[in-house]
């Protein structure tokens, strides 16, 4: 043990490593670990340093393994993988009660964590492990078995095993309109309209919502710009303007009175959700249990 504490390289700099060889790219590591792009440069150098070669070439922005680091990105790929084979295998093994669940905050706040009373009450000896991402699914790197995202975003290489309906319409405080209030399109450019906007854009905007009635937002319609739905939603429930809402993450909030629909005109999305499964969690009975509950809560009608 003494030996190799004496001979590995610093093993924080090993993830940042990998990524950096896979992707050739700094800025792209830094993407998919969160981390800023100075921190990857800082975590190669201090290997490069421990290492006494280089291991990246750096020509215009770009960078290129050398021969070193080639070799060493194969030998950490290998390491890497070894151990995430294993740690897949123990938790098959010793977590036979818990499920993890991946969901997107916005409906992990709004839609799961009102229902999931109910999943405990039908499976008590279960354990849900519900943990959130704004991020898609094809970029999500940890460990999870079952996820619920927007169909459409990026899902990887991880198995759909049903879609669910939504539909999309405005939604309001009571506080900012009356709750008997009905707008026509034309009265919609008259109101400030509440902007979610992502990157990419892979949820409906004003935009594609108006245009599927034959109209476009006026250049004179205020508007103000979130870079959260569910920050978005909370200031429509805050009355400061009309949101896009769909009915699994606006319906409890509509049942409750903090929202309102304010138009009768709504777009339905036959397959507006998609539930998957990572690679061998299907086999799981655990999985199969959560997979049927939220067939059943999602396709209710």
């Amino acid at each position: 043990m003494n030996m190799l504490r004496n001979t590995l390289p610093p093993l924080t700099s090993l993830l940042p490593f990998e990524a950096a060889a896979r992707l050739e790219s700094f800025s792209k590591a830094a993407d998919e670990l969160h981390i800023t792009q100075a921190a990857i440069s800082r975590q190669i150098r201090a290997l490069e340093q421990d290492l006494g070669v280089k291991l990246f070439v750096r020509r215009n922005r770009a960078v290129f393994l050398t021969d070193a680091g080639r070799a060493l990105a194969e030998a950490v790929s290998t390491a890497l993988r070894s151990i995430s084979n294993q740690a897949v295998a123990l938790r098959q093994t010793h977590g036979n009660d818990r499920v993890v669940f991946l969901c997107q905050l916005c409906e992990a706040f709004y839609w799961l964590m009102p229902r999931l009373a109910r999943f405990h009450e039908q499976y008590p000896h279960l354990e849900v492990q519900v943990i959130t991402s704004t991020r898609p699914l094809g970029e999500f790197t940890d460990h999870f078995d079952v996820a619920l995202q927007t169909t459409g975003r990026a899902s990887g290489p991880h198995a759909v095993c049903f879609t669910a309906a939504d539909e999309v319409f405005p939604v309001c405080s009571p506080s900012y309109l009356a709750a008997d209030t009905l707008l026509s399109l034309e009265e919609l450019r008259l109101h400030t309209l509440l902007h979610y906007r992502s990157t990419p854009q892979d949820f409906i905007d004003w935009s594609d919502w108006l245009s599927a009635f034959g109209r476009a937002i006026a250049q004179d319609t205020p508007g103000k710009m979130f870079d959260s739905y569910p920050l978005m939603l909370q200031a429509a429930v805050a009355g400061h303007g009309v949101a896009l809402g769909w009915r699994h993450s606006a319906g409890k909030l509509i049942e409750e009175g903090a929202l309102i629909q304010v138009c009768a005109e709504s777009i339905p999305l036959p397959d507006a959700l998609s539930v998957y499964t990572a690679q061998g969690a299907a086999e799981r009975a655990e999985v199969q249990a959560l997979l049927a509950w939220l067939r059943e809560e999602l396709l209710k009608r």
